[in-house]
């Protein structure tokens, strides 16, 4: 399936800081839809998340498809692997300054729900080893 999004004007961009343990929930999500696009529907604000490869994007769920706005150029300042992640916060659309406030822990939430959701793994069985 092949959808497409639009992005209007750049209107607004400042960096932002992600906990790392959730940008590390990100991944292994991402990695487990096998480098397709990932959809984690936010339905206590009717939003849609779309993870890409290097960006997450924002969609409206009741709008035509317009991209509000994006994370993008996630980084570490420093070294240390459970420090905060910073990243791009692109807003396209002026509906997107308001949502802001509460986006990131609604995302939160509902990768939380994402990853509750995942199968989990079956139980390992150890196999002794014949040396004949």
């Amino acid at each position: 399936m092949n959808l497409s999004f639009e992005c209007g004007e750049e209107i607004s961009r400042d960096v932002r800081q992600l906990p790392a343990d959730y940008y590390k929930k990100v991944l292994v999500l991402f990695s487990r839809s096998q480098g397709e696009s990932l959809f984690i529907p936010i339905r206590s604000m009717q939003y849609l998340a779309v993870i890409e490869n290097d960006e997450i994007i924002f969609i409206d769920g009741l709008s035509p498809r317009r991209v509000e706005f994006a994370w993008r150029n996630f980084h570490h300042e420093s070294e240390v692997l459970d420090a905060p992640l910073s990243y791009d916060c692109v807003v396209f659309e002026k509906k997107g300054f308001e949502v802001l406030k509460r986006m990131q822990g609604e995302f939160l939430k509902a990768l939380a729900q994402a990853e509750a959701r995942e199968p989990k793994p079956d139980s390992a069985t150890v196999m002794p080893l014949n040396r004949s």
